[in-house]
Protein backbone atom coordinates (compact mmCIF):
# COMPACT_ATOMS: atom_id res chain seq x y z
CA UNK A 1 0.00 0.00 0.00
CA UNK A 2 1.59 3.37 -1.16
CA UNK A 3 0.87 6.87 0.28
CA UNK A 4 1.32 10.17 -1.65
CA UNK A 5 3.71 12.41 -0.36
CA UNK A 6 0.93 14.87 1.05
CA UNK A 7 -0.18 12.17 3.36
CA UNK A 8 3.24 10.78 4.85
CA UNK A 9 3.99 14.42 5.38
CA UNK A 10 0.76 14.90 7.35
CA UNK A 11 2.04 11.56 9.30
CA UNK A 12 5.12 12.89 9.71
CA UNK A 13 4.16 16.47 11.23
CA UNK A 14 1.77 14.49 13.49
CA UNK A 15 3.93 12.14 14.95
CA UNK A 16 6.69 15.24 15.08
CA UNK A 17 3.77 17.29 16.80
CA UNK A 18 3.16 14.31 19.56
CA UNK A 19 6.12 13.80 20.28
CA UNK A 20 6.56 17.39 21.19
CA UNK A 21 4.07 17.66 23.50
CA UNK A 22 5.44 14.37 25.14
CA UNK A 23 9.05 15.60 25.23
CA UNK A 24 9.29 19.36 25.19
CA UNK A 25 11.65 20.74 27.76
CA UNK A 26 9.81 21.02 31.23
CA UNK A 27 6.26 21.56 30.07
CA UNK A 28 5.89 18.90 28.16
CA UNK A 29 3.68 15.34 29.19
CA UNK A 30 6.18 13.18 29.85
CA UNK A 31 7.82 15.99 32.26
CA UNK A 32 4.68 17.31 33.43
CA UNK A 33 3.79 13.88 34.75
CA UNK A 34 7.25 13.08 36.14
CA UNK A 35 7.47 16.18 37.83
CA UNK A 36 4.18 15.40 39.36
CA UNK A 37 5.55 11.67 40.62
CA UNK A 38 8.48 13.78 42.03
CA UNK A 39 6.76 16.15 44.08
CA UNK A 40 4.09 13.36 45.25
CA UNK A 41 6.95 11.97 46.68
CA UNK A 42 8.33 15.16 48.42
CA UNK A 43 4.73 15.61 49.75
CA UNK A 44 5.10 11.63 51.06
CA UNK A 45 8.41 11.97 52.57
CA UNK A 46 7.45 15.07 54.05
CA UNK A 47 4.28 13.66 55.94
CA UNK A 48 6.40 10.61 57.26
CA UNK A 49 8.69 12.96 58.46
CA UNK A 50 6.05 15.07 60.64
CA UNK A 51 4.32 11.97 61.44
CA UNK A 52 7.24 10.57 63.19
CA UNK A 53 8.19 14.00 65.02
CA UNK A 54 5.15 14.38 66.39
CA UNK A 55 4.43 10.77 67.28
CA UNK A 56 8.31 10.63 69.05
CA UNK A 57 7.57 13.84 70.62
CA UNK A 58 3.89 12.23 72.56
CA UNK A 59 6.78 9.23 73.61
CA UNK A 60 5.18 6.67 71.00
CA UNK A 61 6.68 4.70 69.30
CA UNK A 62 6.04 4.63 65.29
CA UNK A 63 6.18 1.13 62.84
CA UNK A 64 5.76 0.93 58.87
CA UNK A 65 1.90 -0.33 59.82
CA UNK A 66 0.82 2.16 61.86
CA UNK A 67 2.53 5.04 59.60
CA UNK A 68 0.12 3.63 57.17
CA UNK A 69 -2.91 3.18 59.06
CA UNK A 70 -2.31 7.02 59.82
CA UNK A 71 -1.01 8.73 56.57
CA UNK A 72 -4.02 9.03 53.29
CA UNK A 73 -1.11 8.04 50.84
CA UNK A 74 -0.95 3.91 49.76
CA UNK A 75 0.50 1.43 51.63
CA UNK A 76 2.68 0.75 48.52
CA UNK A 77 3.96 4.28 48.21
CA UNK A 78 4.39 5.22 51.54
CA UNK A 79 6.75 1.74 51.78
CA UNK A 80 8.90 2.80 48.77
CA UNK A 81 9.51 6.34 50.15
CA UNK A 82 10.56 4.75 53.45
CA UNK A 83 13.29 2.81 51.59
CA UNK A 84 14.58 5.56 50.20
CA UNK A 85 14.59 7.88 52.99
CA UNK A 86 16.04 5.20 55.06
CA UNK A 87 18.68 4.96 52.21
CA UNK A 88 19.40 9.20 52.55
CA UNK A 89 19.76 8.56 56.25
CA UNK A 90 16.68 10.27 57.14
CA UNK A 91 15.12 7.36 59.17
CA UNK A 92 16.43 4.51 60.64
CA UNK A 93 14.95 1.22 61.82
CA UNK A 94 14.95 -0.07 65.15
CA UNK A 95 13.23 -3.30 65.26
CA UNK A 96 9.99 -2.82 63.42
CA UNK A 97 10.45 0.72 64.91
CA UNK A 98 10.74 3.92 62.61
CA UNK A 99 12.98 6.65 64.47
CA UNK A 100 13.96 10.01 63.22
CA UNK A 101 18.15 10.34 62.44
CA UNK A 102 19.41 13.79 63.37
CA UNK A 103 19.33 14.81 59.57
CA UNK A 104 15.70 13.90 59.64
CA UNK A 105 14.28 15.65 62.91
CA UNK A 106 15.78 18.77 61.14
CA UNK A 107 13.73 17.90 58.17
CA UNK A 108 10.96 17.70 60.08
CA UNK A 109 11.24 20.58 61.88
CA UNK A 110 11.47 22.90 58.75
CA UNK A 111 7.98 21.60 57.74
CA UNK A 112 6.73 22.49 61.12
CA UNK A 113 7.87 25.71 60.80
CA UNK A 114 6.63 26.32 57.53
CA UNK A 115 3.46 24.86 58.81
CA UNK A 116 3.20 26.73 62.19
CA UNK A 117 4.49 30.23 60.37
CA UNK A 118 1.35 29.49 57.73
CA UNK A 119 -1.07 29.14 60.53
CA UNK A 120 -0.20 32.22 62.17
CA UNK A 121 -0.40 34.03 58.61
CA UNK A 122 -3.98 32.98 58.10
CA UNK A 123 -4.67 34.04 61.79
CA UNK A 124 -2.99 37.52 61.40
CA UNK A 125 -3.40 38.74 58.09
CA UNK A 126 -6.87 37.04 56.27
CA UNK A 127 -10.71 36.49 56.96
CA UNK A 128 -10.70 32.53 56.78
CA UNK A 129 -11.92 30.75 59.87
CA UNK A 130 -9.50 29.13 61.70
CA UNK A 131 -11.50 25.63 61.13
CA UNK A 132 -9.37 26.30 57.65
CA UNK A 133 -5.97 26.90 59.22
CA UNK A 134 -5.23 23.34 59.12
CA UNK A 135 -5.80 22.21 55.88
CA UNK A 136 -4.29 25.37 53.98
CA UNK A 137 -1.12 25.42 55.91
CA UNK A 138 -0.88 21.12 55.37
CA UNK A 139 -0.97 22.18 51.53
CA UNK A 140 1.55 25.49 52.07
CA UNK A 141 4.09 23.32 54.00
CA UNK A 142 5.12 21.71 50.44
CA UNK A 143 5.52 24.53 48.66
CA UNK A 144 7.36 27.16 50.65
CA UNK A 145 11.78 27.38 49.97
CA UNK A 146 13.46 27.85 52.81
CA UNK A 147 14.31 31.32 51.56
CA UNK A 148 10.38 31.98 51.75
CA UNK A 149 10.26 30.52 54.94
CA UNK A 150 12.39 32.69 56.44
CA UNK A 151 11.05 35.78 54.70
CA UNK A 152 7.54 34.73 55.45
CA UNK A 153 8.39 35.05 59.69
CA UNK A 154 10.48 38.63 59.24
CA UNK A 155 7.21 39.28 57.86
CA UNK A 156 5.25 38.35 61.00
CA UNK A 157 7.70 39.74 63.42
CA UNK A 158 9.26 36.40 63.85
CA UNK A 159 6.18 34.83 66.23
CA UNK A 160 7.37 32.41 68.87
CA UNK A 161 4.47 30.45 68.95
CA UNK A 162 1.33 29.67 66.27
CA UNK A 163 -2.26 30.32 67.11
CA UNK A 164 -2.79 27.68 69.15
CA UNK A 165 -0.04 27.93 71.30
CA UNK A 166 2.71 25.35 69.60
CA UNK A 167 5.91 26.76 69.55
CA UNK A 168 7.34 27.82 66.02
CA UNK A 169 10.55 26.34 65.12
CA UNK A 170 13.37 29.03 64.56
CA UNK A 171 15.40 28.77 61.31
CA UNK A 172 18.04 26.91 63.76
CA UNK A 173 15.19 24.56 64.70
CA UNK A 174 15.59 25.80 68.22
CA UNK A 175 11.66 25.59 70.24
CA UNK A 176 10.45 27.69 72.98
CA UNK A 177 8.58 25.64 75.52
CA UNK A 178 5.13 24.72 76.45
CA UNK A 179 4.08 25.19 80.23
CA UNK A 180 1.03 24.07 81.60
CA UNK A 181 -0.59 21.04 82.36
CA UNK A 182 -3.65 19.00 80.57
CA UNK A 183 -6.32 19.73 81.18
CA UNK A 184 -7.14 15.99 81.72
CA UNK A 185 -4.91 15.86 84.64
CA UNK A 186 -5.66 19.43 86.45
CA UNK A 187 -7.78 18.12 90.12
CA UNK A 188 -10.90 19.50 90.89
CA UNK A 189 -10.56 23.46 91.95
CA UNK A 190 -7.74 24.03 89.95
CA UNK A 191 -7.72 27.72 88.30
CA UNK A 192 -5.86 28.89 85.51
CA UNK A 193 -5.56 29.90 81.49
CA UNK A 194 -5.44 28.13 78.32
CA UNK A 195 -2.28 28.64 76.89
CA UNK A 196 -2.38 25.81 73.99
CA UNK A 197 -4.93 23.94 72.00
CA UNK A 198 -2.91 21.02 70.16
CA UNK A 199 -4.51 20.90 66.43
CA UNK A 200 -3.92 17.04 65.93
CA UNK A 201 -5.17 14.85 65.85
CA UNK A 202 -8.45 16.51 63.42
CA UNK A 203 -10.64 14.53 64.57
CA UNK A 204 -9.94 15.70 68.16
CA UNK A 205 -9.20 19.61 67.18
CA UNK A 206 -12.47 19.71 65.10
CA UNK A 207 -14.43 18.78 68.91
CA UNK A 208 -12.83 21.09 70.57
CA UNK A 209 -13.07 24.29 67.69
CA UNK A 210 -17.17 23.19 68.05
CA UNK A 211 -17.31 23.76 71.81
CA UNK A 212 -16.14 27.01 71.45
CA UNK A 213 -13.59 26.92 73.80
CA UNK A 214 -10.65 29.97 73.48
CA UNK A 215 -7.34 30.47 73.85
CA UNK A 216 -6.66 32.34 76.59
CA UNK A 217 -9.29 32.20 79.01
CA UNK A 218 -9.36 31.46 82.23
CA UNK A 219 -10.67 28.16 83.50
CA UNK A 220 -12.35 26.76 86.98
CA UNK A 221 -12.10 23.33 87.03
CA UNK A 222 -15.73 21.94 88.94
CA UNK A 223 -15.24 17.77 88.09
CA UNK A 224 -12.43 15.28 86.71
CA UNK A 225 -13.37 11.77 86.51
CA UNK A 226 -12.80 8.86 84.14
CA UNK A 227 -16.22 9.84 81.98
CA UNK A 228 -15.79 13.72 81.62
CA UNK A 229 -14.06 16.79 82.57
CA UNK A 230 -16.19 20.04 83.42
CA UNK A 231 -14.79 23.73 83.91
CA UNK A 232 -16.36 26.99 83.26
CA UNK A 233 -14.66 29.65 81.15
CA UNK A 234 -15.74 33.35 80.44
CA UNK A 235 -19.60 32.27 82.12
CA UNK A 236 -19.96 28.86 80.32
CA UNK A 237 -20.04 25.64 81.66
CA UNK A 238 -18.40 23.02 79.14
CA UNK A 239 -17.60 19.28 79.39
CA UNK A 240 -15.20 17.30 77.75
CA UNK A 241 -14.05 13.61 77.47
CA UNK A 242 -10.63 13.06 78.95
CA UNK A 243 -9.26 12.45 75.58
CA UNK A 244 -10.25 15.57 74.42
CA UNK A 245 -9.56 17.45 77.08
CA UNK A 246 -5.48 15.79 77.00
CA UNK A 247 -5.26 18.21 73.76
CA UNK A 248 -5.65 21.30 75.84
CA UNK A 249 -2.75 22.76 78.02
CA UNK A 250 -4.02 24.72 80.96
CA UNK A 251 -1.35 27.23 82.63
CA UNK A 252 -1.95 27.60 86.43
CA UNK A 253 -2.57 30.49 87.73
CA UNK A 254 -0.67 32.31 90.53
CA UNK A 255 -1.53 33.47 93.69
CA UNK A 256 -1.18 36.74 93.18
CA UNK A 257 -3.32 36.70 89.56
CA UNK A 258 -6.95 37.51 89.82
CA UNK A 259 -9.27 35.33 88.51
CA UNK A 260 -11.57 37.14 86.93
CA UNK A 261 -15.07 35.35 87.68
CA UNK A 262 -17.42 37.68 86.40
CA UNK A 263 -16.02 37.82 83.07
CA UNK A 264 -18.45 36.54 80.72
CA UNK A 265 -19.39 36.68 76.80
CA UNK A 266 -20.76 39.43 75.30
CA UNK A 267 -22.88 36.43 73.39
CA UNK A 268 -24.54 35.95 76.85
CA UNK A 269 -25.77 39.48 76.90
CA UNK A 270 -29.51 39.59 77.41
CA UNK A 271 -32.23 42.40 77.00
CA UNK A 272 -32.48 44.76 78.99
CA UNK A 273 -29.17 44.27 80.68
CA UNK A 274 -26.41 46.37 80.73
CA UNK A 275 -22.66 46.04 80.75
CA UNK A 276 -19.02 47.43 80.36
CA UNK A 277 -16.23 45.62 77.81
CA UNK A 278 -13.82 44.02 79.80
CA UNK A 279 -11.61 43.06 76.51
CA UNK A 280 -11.26 41.31 73.34
CA UNK A 281 -10.19 37.63 73.68
CA UNK A 282 -7.04 36.51 72.57
CA UNK A 283 -9.21 34.65 69.65
CA UNK A 284 -9.78 37.48 67.62
CA UNK A 285 -6.75 38.15 65.50
CA UNK A 286 -5.45 40.28 62.98
CA UNK A 287 -7.79 42.50 61.31
CA UNK A 288 -10.60 41.10 62.71
CA UNK A 289 -9.47 42.32 66.26
CA UNK A 290 -8.50 45.58 64.51
CA UNK A 291 -12.05 46.29 63.30
CA UNK A 292 -14.00 45.66 66.82
CA UNK A 293 -11.42 48.20 68.04
CA UNK A 294 -12.04 50.98 65.44
CA UNK A 295 -15.96 50.19 66.03
CA UNK A 296 -15.47 51.61 69.64
CA UNK A 297 -15.27 47.78 71.85
CA UNK A 298 -12.68 48.94 73.55
CA UNK A 299 -12.33 48.18 77.51
CA UNK A 300 -14.63 50.44 79.77
CA UNK A 301 -17.67 51.07 77.16
CA UNK A 302 -20.55 50.41 78.09
CA UNK A 303 -22.51 48.27 76.13
CA UNK A 304 -26.23 47.33 75.62
CA UNK A 305 -28.35 45.18 73.25
CA UNK A 306 -29.94 47.10 70.61
CA UNK A 307 -31.91 45.12 68.81
CA UNK A 308 -32.34 41.17 68.41
CA UNK A 309 -32.86 39.80 65.52
CA UNK A 310 -35.84 37.03 64.86
CA UNK A 311 -33.02 34.46 64.91
CA UNK A 312 -31.46 35.78 67.53
CA UNK A 313 -27.84 36.01 65.34
CA UNK A 314 -27.04 38.68 64.43
CA UNK A 315 -27.24 41.05 67.31
CA UNK A 316 -27.23 44.74 67.58
CA UNK A 317 -25.28 46.38 69.95
CA UNK A 318 -25.34 49.60 71.28
CA UNK A 319 -21.65 51.11 71.52
CA UNK A 320 -20.98 54.71 72.29
CA UNK A 321 -24.23 55.94 70.90
CA UNK A 322 -24.16 53.48 67.53
CA UNK A 323 -25.80 50.44 67.06
CA UNK A 324 -23.19 47.76 65.45
CA UNK A 325 -24.48 44.02 64.15
CA UNK A 326 -22.72 41.25 65.31
CA UNK A 327 -23.02 37.90 64.48
CA UNK A 328 -22.92 35.31 67.60
CA UNK A 329 -19.27 34.16 67.13
CA UNK A 330 -17.96 37.81 66.97
CA UNK A 331 -19.97 38.24 70.05
CA UNK A 332 -18.52 35.49 71.95
CA UNK A 333 -15.07 36.38 71.45
CA UNK A 334 -15.64 40.09 73.28
CA UNK A 335 -15.74 39.69 77.20
CA UNK A 336 -17.86 42.20 79.85
CA UNK A 337 -18.70 42.00 82.91
CA UNK A 338 -22.62 42.84 83.24
CA UNK A 339 -23.75 46.04 85.51
CA UNK A 340 -25.58 44.04 88.77
CA UNK A 341 -27.93 47.02 89.21
CA UNK A 342 -29.57 45.89 86.26
CA UNK A 343 -30.70 42.56 87.36
CA UNK A 344 -27.60 40.51 87.72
Amino acid sequence: MSYSPTYALLIFFGISMVAYLLFRPRKGWFWVIKNNLKSNEKVVIEDVLKQLYHTENSGKEVNVNSLTNALKFSNSMIVEVIKKMAVNELVVFDGDVLKLTSTGRDYALRIVRVHRLWEKYLAEKTGFDKVEWHDRAEDMEHKLNHEETNLLATQLGNPKYDPHGDPIPTKLGKLAAIKGEFLSSLAIGSVGRITHIEDEPDVIYKQILAENIHIGSQIRVVENNKQRIVFYAEGEEFKLAPIVAANITVTLLEKDDVLEEKMVRLSSLKENEVAHILGISKESRGDSRRRLLDLGFVKGTKISIDLMSPMQNPIAYLVKGTSIALRRDQASKILIKKDEEHGQ
